[in-house]
């Protein structure tokens, strides 16, 4: 065998090599997609559940305003049925108002609370939706780094174990459809 003929058997068995690794490299540029996609949409949700947080203490705080308008309101009506006031009229006018007063508050209240708890929830809904996000992420990371394994050890076991955590990341990710 020449020098010649020994080069081309070695170049072609190189280049055999590379093209046994092309549906590796293509997996991994699969999953590096989906990863980008899982953390973007992992990103957007925990965004979606900070702004909801927000939404909801903000409503507890107009409950709790609420609540202390209400109080206070309560107080002054208690006070002007125990004090003697000159003009009896006049402090049952005023007792009214207040009586009228606490009846429109009532309502505000149990609404203002059935806001804030309902934006809790929304709140619990879409940190749960996160969670699957970031597990499918990290599930999808480990099997890119497993797979890329594969190029330089030349062993296909590593591809076949970076294509589970990859599906198990998939499965991760599109689990939350099942949530709420």
């Amino acid at each position: 065998m020449e020098a010649n003929e020994a080069q081309e058997l070695k170049e072609q068995q190189e280049h055999g090599g590379e093209s046994s690794l092309r549906p590796v490299a293509f997996t991994m540029s699969v999953v590096a997609v989906l990863v980008a996609i899982t953390t973007v949409l992992g990103h957007r949700t925990h965004t979606e559940a900070v702004l909801d947080q927000n939404k909801a203490t903000d409503q507890w705080n107009e409950y709790q305003a609420h609540k202390i308008r209400s109080n206070d309101t309560a107080l002054a009506y208690d006070l002007l049925s125990v004090v003697t006031v000159a003009d009896k009229e006049a402090a049952q006018k005023i007792a009214k108002a207040y009586a009228d007063h606490q009846a429109k508050w009532a309502d505000e209240l149990k609404d203002d609370k059935e806001k804030a708890e309902a934006l809790e929830t929304k709140v619990e809904e879409a940190e749960a939706r996160a969670n699957r996000f970031d597990l499918g992420e990290a599930l999808l990371e480990i099997g890119l780094v497993i797979s890329s394994v594969t190029l330089l050890t030349r062993t296909k076991m590593y591809w076949y174990f970076g294509i589970v955590f990859s599906l198990l990341g998939i499965a991760s990710a599109a689990s939350v459809l099942l949530l709420k």
